[in-house]
């Protein structure tokens, strides 16, 4: 009689086995799927399985698989069923539970996690039903936290598991049922079909709103007066700015500029000292927005944060405590990150300090504690991308154990004659520099470059070089990038630390968003428009944001799954009410989207629409003109991936056709203009 190990990976099966074993491991294979065999400390056999994640998943029973006999309302009330999606594996964790005495669940530990373990362990219940179940609770596939985890097993967390499963039965209701009837009622079906869901559609309204935000902003001029001056006992210069900080008359801001004295006065020069507190310890959300403004996305910089966890490298990185817990040995970490060729001085700084005390941010929870390095790893020994993000989390360590740094801050008064004005107009300048880099010494992303001002005194002339007068205009709110964006969710309550990201990606490929900042295409703002105009509550964030509090309520043990669940359907049905009695409209407005989105820009030859058309005989698409067959003017276009509109012609002279940006899974999005003779694609003659 053998314990069976049900880990949720491969890779992380292996290592386990390693771990426990002291590396006497013995590799087999059931139904082509490795099984991991070894003699514990006690010399009991044990055999671990890696699954690939969920082994089953949610579905409805297959009479409702067909769009066009099944109503989508229908689908509301539908039962759900468990199915095998991982039929190989599910067949060797079953031979293998037929003689195991124990099982042990040792997945990661979360609501997704826990439901992947409890579905396991639901079908070696179905072939054996008197082993014990326990769980193995840990944060990183470390040898230390492996072996503690397995030395003091846990029971099974149900309520997680529930919530999870609870996640799971809502986002296939809304997701399927929204899905389907706008895809329907749109006519787009196959791979071509449109989706919606509880958390999507209110992601993506985010990103439209703030779309709308920017179109129908207008700009108004405004003027800025500076001075260049120089200090009148040495050859420095500098520039001083006005006071005013927007002049919106410019005969006022004129006048100023055209009767600026030659001399000014200091009236006032401080120099002050504050200190800057170290960072607070990395959870999902803060490290996802930081990853993405060095320019990782956030789904792929979780991918790599997941394979360096899985690598025993950094701790788990799903999690939303911001608060080390006392059982983390600080000190053994920087010990052994003192091994790393690059980051390793910089450890061994940290733990020379009389003192080691870390930050603290404002979220506590016992799940796991923030991400933090958990292995050693040299530049050389990680692929490029992978190191950015190990360093990335290295370093976010150390500056939570760092002392804080300290700037001094200086601003400089300015008083300037304006004799014909008969009055002095008050100009200033400030910056700042880091007289103690503290924690900046560790952890320098966001950094600001230092700003040194001139040594002037009170009471000091300046001589002024030059009057300046800057025309500038009022500029719309930025759109949002993947950090800020998962930061708005977190904010909202849409999502979960392990998902909000995962939304975002798919919100790209469903063609509904395009770049980073986020730019929502015109399919996805007819969605949005129609769902917004014909169900609002769809967009509307405070709906999601209910259920994931519900959905916490069942993690606790507040309240049962069916009745959230019951409930969610309840609203479901009367939104799904609504949107079959103006079925009409959300045809036309989606459609008009859809439309729009064909659009490239105006035809060179006859100003009608060159729009993307698809031939009937070969299948290709390419870009043709509106006025055909008055107008016969055509482009080719690239057969594979998304074509995105972006609203503008081709700088070239000779060329003014409409520029393009193409977009291929997995590849670096290019911008062409769509005229293949452009000057611009013709090889250079130049030596």
């Amino acid at each position: 009689m053998a314990k069976l190990i049900i880990s949720e990976k491969d890779n992380a099966a292996k290592r386990i086995a390693h771990i426990l074993s002291g590396g006497k491991v013995t590799t087999g294979k059931s139904f082509g799927i490795p099984i991991y065999a070894f003699q514990d400390k006690k010399g009991e056999e044990c055999f671990i399985i890696g699954l690939k994640g969920h082994i089953l998943k949610v579905d409805f029973p297959e009479d409702y698989s067909n769009w066009q006999k099944v109503k989508p309302i229908e689908l509301v009330d539908a039962k759900i069923v468990k199915i095998p999606s991982q039929k190989s594996i599910i067949k060797a964790l079953q031979k293998q539970a037929k003689s195991a005495k124990g099982i042990i669940v040792a997945t990661d530990f979360d609501r997704e996690g826990e439901l992947i373990g409890v579905d396991a362990v639901n079908k070696t219940k179905e072939v054996n039903s008197k082993a014990t179940i326990k769980r193995a609770r840990f944060s990183a596939l470390t040898e230390d936290e492996i072996k503690r985890a397995f030395d003091n097993l846990e029971e099974i967390y149900a309520n997680l598991a529930k919530a999870g499963e609870a996640r799971q039965d809502i986002d296939l209701i809304w997701g399927a049922t929204l899905t389907r009837f706008i895809s329907l009622a749109s006519k787009r079906l196959g791979k071509q079909f449109l989706s919606a869901g509880r958390v999507q559609s209110p992601t993506l309204a985010i990103l439209v709103d703030r779309e709308k935000e920017r179109k129908f902003f207008i700009s108004k001029p405004y003027w800025q007066i500076k001075a260049l001056l120089k200090a009148e006992q040495d050859e420095q210069e500098f520039i001083a700015q006005h006071k005013t900080d927007k002049f919106w008359d410019k005969k006022e801001a004129d006048e100023i500029v055209s009767n600026l004295g030659k001399k000014g006065v200091v009236v006032c020069s401080k120099r002050t000292k504050k200190s800057i507190s170290p960072p607070a310890p990395f959870n999902t959300t803060s490290f996802l927005a930081t990853a993405s403004s060095l320019g990782v996305g956030a789904s792929y910089a979780m991918r790599i944060a997941e394979g360096l966890y899985m690598d025993g490298l950094i701790s788990y990185p799903r999690v939303d405590n911001t608060v080390y817990p006392p059982s983390l040995n600080l000190k053994e970490i920087l010990a052994n990150l003192k091994k790393s060729k690059q980051l390793g001085g910089l450890a061994a700084q940290i733990l020379a300090q009389d003192k080691i005390v870390p930050t603290r941010g404002k979220k506590k929870t016992t799940d796991h504690p923030p991400i933090h390095p958990t292995g050693v790893a040299n530049e050389e020994d990680l692929k490029p991308q992978e190191w950015k993000i190990y360093q990335l989390v290295v370093r976010r360590f150390l500056a939570t154990l760092a002392p804080p740094a300290s700037m001094e801050s200086a601003r400089i008064d300015i008083s300037i004659e304006c004799p014909a004005l008969k009055r002095s107009e008050p100009f200033f300048l400030q910056g700042s520099r880091v007289v103690d880099e503290g924690w900046f010494k560790f952890y320098s992303y966001g950094r600001k470059k230092d700003e040194d001002l001139p040594h002037l005194s009170e009471g000091d002339t300046v001589l002024v070089k030059k009057p300046i007068l800057e025309s500038k205009e009022t500029q719309p709110p930025q759109r949002y990038g993947q950090g800020r964006l998962i930061q708005e969710m977190e904010k909202l309550g849409l999502g979960t630390k392990s998902t909000r990201h995962s939304i975002i990606q798919g919100l790209y490929n469903r063609g509904y968003v395009h770049s980073d900042p986020v730019i929502p295409t015109e399919v996805g703002i007819a969605v949005t428009d129609t769902l917004k105009k014909n169900a609002e509550a769809i967009t509307n964030p405070a709906l999601t944001a209910q259920l994931e509090h519900d959905m916490d309520l069942i993690a606790e043990g507040k309240v049962e799954r069916g009745s959230i669940v019951d409930a969610s359907r309840g609203v479901l049905r009367v939104i799904v009410k609504v949107l079959e009695e103006k079925e009409a409209e959300v045809s036309e407005g989606i459609r008009n989207g859809i439309r729009e989105s064909r659009i490239i820009g105006k035809c060179p030859a006859c100003k009608g629409e060159l729009r993307i058309i698809k031939s009937k005989k070969t299948g290709k698409r390419f870009v043709g003109c509106s006025s055909y067959p008055d107008c016969k003017t055509t482009y080719p276009l690239p057969q594979y991936g998304d074509i995105i509109p972006l609203g503008k012609i081709c700088e070239e002279k000779e060329c003014e056709a409409p520029c393009i940006k193409v977009i291929y899974k997995r590849k670096k999005p290019w911008i062409t203009c769509i005229n293949p003779d452009c000057s611009t694609k013709k090889p250079s003659t130049k030596s």
